[in-house]
């Protein structure tokens, strides 16, 4: 059996807090250090470059996955083990998820919450049973934290959605999470 593969969806932009890219940087070294693969979105900008550095810094694997109106926009990173450019942003997300064991959600924007709504409803609709993991670096999830709460206090969802997913606040604990559900 090959070694787990590790999907990260994070941020092109590095963010307000400087703890998000050493998170990032700290996530990649660890990926690699379990000898997992990192797959992510191929660019190198953001926190996205810095989860692959981080990755190939310690000698990790890397698959990257970029749409082609994106190549210059998010720095393609052509330097990856693989490195995938597709039509188109589905394209991309769909080639993540198949070729990903467990998601890690690190800081991100829009893109970020796109990614972690659509492999959370693919969850809940129990189209998968993949580990998902919010890695809440300095509580910058607790916001999406309480808008599920709302939205299943709304009747919207049923509190189960809560537990297709964990929530860790350090790199060291989404480590531990996913070595366990490997």
């Amino acid at each position: 059996m090959s070694s787990p593969s590790i999907c990260v969806f994070c941020g092109s932009r590095s963010g307000a807090k400087p703890a998000y890219e050493t998170a990032a940087t700290e996530l990649g070294q660890a990926i690699a250090a379990q000898n997992w693969r990192l797959v992510y979105g191929a660019g190198d900008v953001g926190l996205m470059g810095a989860v692959a550095r981080g990755t190939q810094d310690a000698y990790g694997k890397t698959f990257g996955v970029i749409p082609t109106h994106l190549l210059k926009r998010e720095v393609g990173k052509t330097d990856l083990t693989q490195f995938i450019i597709t039509e188109n942003m589905h394209e991309r997300k769909k080639l993540m998820f198949m070729n990903s064991d467990a998601i890690v959600m690190l800081p991100g924007g829009a893109g970020s919450l796109d990614e972690f709504f659509e492999i959370l409803t693919w969850r809940q609709l129990a189209l998968h049973d993949k580990p998902i993991v919010l890695c809440n670096i300095e509580g910058y999830w607790n916001p999406l934290l309480a808008l599920l709460d709302h939205v299943i206090s709304e009747g919207f969802a049923d509190a189960s959605i809560k537990s297709y997913f964990k929530t860790c606040d350090s790199v060291e604990e989404t480590i531990t999470s996913l070595t366990a559900a490997l």
